[in-house]
């Protein structure tokens, strides 16, 4: 049986159909990067094309939160608390790398980057999750995969920061990291000159206004200047940024490194968060 392999594809920018060989749009005379599928820079699509909406940053993203989500669970469990499935206790939060402003002011500056893993109970996670499985998807898609975690990482260091100093709540959630990628989202539609462009600028605007309205709601728990913190450093990333230019080697091999950089101080942050949890063991065995 012969298989016939799909020659089209949308411009980034104008949206028309044009063709995988294309390098500059012939209705809007941008410059296009090569297909995903072709970048280096961009991942690679996970179980075969099974699932062909999911790509790489955003899957290994996902295992981690929900690797962590399942570590905190158990210690919450075994520090006897019945429903952490649902509501995991502020000291097993705190212990695992939480925001938490008196550790903060001591110098473990690595919570601003592991609070972005953490989640508070199965709701909490699975919102988020739902939210990074759709929007991270479209972030790594627009943006490739080395701008994406440069967004995520810093969305998530500057959404802590700003909560760290306007506010003294214990906080997690992906959500800093998550609103950065709506910042990226309308720094693309303020760039993109198209109709599409105009419209993914007010579809993110929309849902910015709607979660941070959520969040003047006190029963929700939910941190607004984190959210403002990670939007923030999203859109400003984004516009400086753009999209990929492959042929602009020098610019994507610094963004390239920006994102390992990106990676290594996750790296070590974690690191430091085992540490701190293995010595809070030792103590508390003692």
């Amino acid at each position: 049986m012969m298989v016939v392999m799909e020659t089209r594809r949308m411009c980034p920018q104008c949206r028309a159909f044009i063709t995988t060989r294309d390098r500059i749009c012939p209705y809007c005379t941008e410059v296009v990067a090569p297909p995903a599928v072709e970048r280096r820079d961009d991942g690679v699509r996970v179980l075969g094309g099974l699932i062909p909406h999911v790509r790489f940053n955003t899957s290994m993203i996902l295992l981690i939160n929900i690797g962590l989500f399942l570590a905190t669970v158990m210690f919450s469990s075994r520090a006897g608390n019945s429903q952490a499935l649902w509501n995991i206790d502020i000291g097993t939060l705190r212990d695992f790398g939480a925001k938490w402003n008196a550790a903060l002011a001591a110098g473990q500056w690595w919570r601003l980057v592991t609070a972005g893993f953490l989640h508070g109970g199965l709701l909490h996670i699975a919102m988020n999750s739902w939210v990074l499985f759709e929007l991270g998807a479209q972030v790594e898609e627009m943006y490739g995969s080395s701008r994406m975690l440069v967004i995520y990482f810093a969305a998530t260091v500057a959404g802590f920061y700003l909560s760290a100093l306007r506010s003294a709540s214990i906080s997690v959630g992906a959500s800093a990291g998550l609103m950065g990628f709506m910042g990226a989202m309308i720094a693309y539609g303020m760039m993109s000159r198209s109709s599409i462009g105009a419209e993914i600028r007010s579809m993110y605007v929309r849902w910015v206004v709607i979660i941070l309205a959520m969040g003047l709601v006190a029963q929700l728990r939910t941190d607004n200047w984190a959210h403002v913190g990670g939007l923030t450093a999203g859109f400003v990333i984004g516009y400086i940024a753009g999209t990929p230019q492959p042929f602009k080697r020098a610019k994507e091999f610094a963004w390239r490194m920006a994102a390992w950089a990106a990676i290594l101080l996750t790296g070590v942050s974690f690191l430091k968060m085992f540490l701190w949890l293995a010595t809070r063991a030792r103590i508390m065995e003692g």
